[in-house]
C-alpha cells in the first residue's frame, strides 16, 4: 500500500510513517518546515516535501497513485493537500485509521499509554525495557529517541506499544489489551468543554480496555472491575524525579503482564535493572547543554514535576516558560502559583504560544498569567538576545536552565546554540 502523510513532522504522524515502512508499506508526506522529526525521516529514507500547496501531492499521485492519505488533526478541512487529495478519490483519514488497520492485520496485542502527563516518557521507558530484556516490540512515541526510531514495527513482534493520546479524542478509537493511566488532569479544552467530559471520556476509553493499571487518585475514573490500582512507586526505582519513578512504576508492572503473556523467564530484577537505565526521551528534559535542559511540559503540573527532577540535580534552577494557546490559558492560569514553582529560583516568562485558538477570547498577556507570582524572582521575556545573554549568565554561574513548552522554545535553544557553538 502506498501512503501518503500530511504533517510527516509531527510527533504523532512521523512515528507512524516509521512504523507503516516497517509494516511494508510505501510512504512519503509533507511538513510546512524541518524539524527534528522530519530530519529522522529524511536519514530513514522517507521523502519528505515542505510543498504543500498539492503540488508534490499531484506530482506523487501522478507517477504512482496513493492509497491512502493520512493527515494531522491540526490540518484544516480547506487545506489544499487534504482538498486535493478528496477531488482525487484517495482515501482519507487522520492517523488512528491506518493505525488500527496495521495493529488488525499484524495481529498485535496493543497496550496503551495515556494519560495526561508522563505519556511519552512511560512508552519509551516501556519499549527500552522490553528492548533491553529481548522481547521483539513495536511501538510508536511521539518523541525523537535516543535509542531507536520514534516508531517502529518488529515483524517477531506479539505487542504494539503506543503513546495513545487523548487529545481529538484519539484514543476512543482502539480496544486495548492493556492500558497504563499516567495521571487524570483536565486538559485539551478546545476537545473536551468541561473536566466532567475530560473524565467520561477516560472512564469509556477504560472500559474499552481489556486491562487497566491507574494509580489510586485517578481509580475512581475507571470501572473497579479491569482495573489494578497502585498505591506508591517502587522503591527500587532509582531513576531522578519522584515523577519518572512513579512512570517507571507503571512500566515495571506493564512488563511484568508481557512477561506472563508471552512465557517469558525474565526475573523481576532484570526488568528493574533495565528500567534504572533509560536513556530518556527526546524534549523530555533533554539535555541540550551543559547547565542547559528542553522540555516539552506545558500544564502546571508537569512543570512542577519537571522542576523537582531539576531541583534534585542542582540547587539552582533558572526557568524559562513558554506557555502553550491561550485557550488552554484562561483554564489554567489560576493554577500558576508559587507552590508549582517553589523549585524555580528565578522566572523568564515568555508571551503564550498560540495555536488553535478561539478567536472570541482575548490573549492572556504575561502579566496576568503571572499576577500571584512572587513579582521579584518573575521577568517577562521575549525570545531575543537579552533572554539567550540572561540564560549563558545563568549557566556560567552553575545554575540549571531549564527551557518548557510545547511551541518555538525548543527550537530557539537548539538554534542559539548552534550560533554559538
Amino acid at each position: 500500500m502506498r501512503i501518503y502523510f500530511s504533517g510527516i513532522g509531527g510527533v504523532a504522524i512521523g512515528p507512524l510513517a516509521e512504523m507503516a515502512i516497517g509494516a511494508g508499506h510505501e510512504v512519503c508526506g509533507s511538513d510546512r518546515a524541518a524539524g527534528l522529526m522530519t530530519e529522522a525521516l529524511r536519514r530513514a529514507g522517507i521523502t519528505v516535501s515542505f510543498d504543500q500547496s498539492g503540488e508534490f501531492l499531484r506530482s506523487e499521485h501522478q507517477r504512482e497513485p496513493f492509497d491512502w492519505f493520512v493527515y494531522t488533526a491540526a490540518l484544516p478541512a480547506d487545506h489544499p493537500e487534504l482538498v486535493l487529495a478528496r477531488q482525487l478519490g484517495i482515501r482519507t483519514s487522520k492517523r488512528d485509521e491506518l493505525l488500527a488497520q496495521i495493529i488488525a492485520d499484524k495481529q498485535l496485542k496493543l497496550i496503551a499509554v495515556t494519560g495526561t502527563h508522563g505519556k511519552t516518557t512511560t512508552t519509551g521507558m516501556l519499549v527500552w525495557t522490553l528492548q533491553q530484556l529481548g522481547v521483539p516490540v513495536s511501538y510508536l512515541v511521539g518523541s525523537t529517541l535516543s535509542f531507536g526510531p520514534s516508531g517502529r514495527f518488529d515483524p517477531a513482534s506479539q505487542f504494539l506499544v503506543y503513546e495513545c493520546d487523548e487529545f481529538d479524542r484519539n484514543f476512543l478509537h482502539f480496544s486495548p489489551w492493556l492500558s497504563l493511566i499516567t495521571s487524570v488532569d483536565y486538559d485539551h479544552p478546545d476537545t473536551f468543554p468541561t473536566p466532567d467530559d475530560y473524565r467520561a471520556a477516560f472512564r469509556q476509553f477504560g472500559e474499552q480496555s481489556t486491562q487497566v493499571i491507574a494509580w489510586r487518585e485517578d481509580a475512581d475514573v475507571f470501572t473497579p472491575t479491569n482495573v489494578t490500582v497502585l498505591e506508591q512507586t517502587d522503591p527500587q526505582i532509582t531513576l531522578a524525579g519522584e515523577h519518572n519513578r512513579r512512570n517507571g512504576t507503571l512500566a515495571a508492572r506493564a512488563a511484568m503482564l508481557v512477561r506472563g503473556a508471552a512465557a517469558l523467564e525474565i526475573e523481576d530484577e532484570a526488568i528493574i535493572t533495565a528500567l534504572n537505565a533509560f536513556p530518556g526521551t527526546g524534549r523530555r528534559f533533554e539535555k541540550l547543554a551543559d547547565n542547559l535542559y528542553t522540555d516539552y511540559g506545558h500544564h502546571p503540573s508537569e512543570i512542577a514535576a519537571t522542576l523537582q527532577l531539576a531541583h534534585e540535580l542542582n540547587d539552582r534552577v533558572v526557568l524559562v516558560y513558554q506557555p502553550h494557546q491561550n485557550i488552554r490559558q484562561h483554564e489554567v492560569r489560576e493554577r500558576y502559583t508559587d507552590e508549582i514553582f517553589m523549585h524555580a529560583d528565578e522566572i523568564y516568562w515568555l508571551p503564550t504560544y498560540l495555536t488553535r485558538e478561539d478567536p472570541n477570547l482575548p490573549v492572556l498577556a504575561p502579566e496576568e498569567l503571572t499576577r500571584q507570582l512572587t513579582t521579584d524572582k518573575v521577568h517577562i521575556a521575549q525570545l531575543d538576545d537579552t533572554l539567550w545573554q540572561a540564560i549563558c549568565e545563568w549557566r556560567a554561574r552553575g545554575a540549571l536552565v531549564l527551557g518548557m513548552g510545547a511551541g518555538t522554545i525548543d527550537g530557539w535553544l537548539r538554534e542559539q546554540l548552534g550560533h554559538s557553538a
